[in-house]
C-alpha cells in the first residue's frame, strides 16, 4: 500500500494503539506526542495524511493544523479529539475529517481509507 501516515497524540497509550492499529491495517505509520514533533517529522519524510488531536502541550493541534498546511496544502489531515466542541472552530475546517475519540478503530480506519482512496 506504501501510504504514510502521521499520528500526533499526547498520550502515549493511545499513540501506540493507534500506530499498531493502522500499522495492522496495512499502512507505513510514525508517532508524535506534539505538534513541535510532528512539524519536524513532517519536515524529514512526506506522508499522505495526518492524523491530529488538538489537546496537546508544547503546541496544540489547532497550531499544527495550520503549520502543516503551510508546508504540504493538500497533506490530508483528520482531527482526532475527545471534544465536539472545536468543530465549530473555524480554525478546525482545514481538516478534510473531524472526528470524535471512541473505542472502535474501525471508525478511524475506515476514514483513513476512504481519504487515502485505499
Amino acid at each position: 500500500m506504501d501510504k504514510r501516515i502521521l499520528v500526533v497524540e499526547d498520550e502515549e497509550d493511545i499513540l501506540n494503539l493507534y500506530i499498531d492499529v493502522l500499522r495492522d491495517a496495512g499502512f507505513d505509520v510514525d508517532g508524535a506526542e506534539n505538534g513541535k514533533e510532528a512539524l519536524e517529522k513532517f519536515g524529514k519524510k512526506e506522508y499522505d495524511l495526518v492524523i491530529l488531536d488538538i489537546r496537546m502541550p508544547v503546541m496544540d493541534g489547532i497550531e499544527t493544523l495550520a503549520r502543516l498546511l503551510e508546508k504540504k496544502k493538500d497533506v490530508k489531515v483528520i482531527i482526532n479529539t475527545a471534544y465536539g466542541s472545536y468543530k465549530d472552530n473555524f480554525l478546525t475546517w482545514g481538516a478534510d475529517a473531524y472526528l470524535i475519540k471512541s473505542s472502535s478503530m474501525e471508525e478511524l480506519v475506515n476514514k483513513v481509507k476512504e481519504l487515502l482512496n485505499v
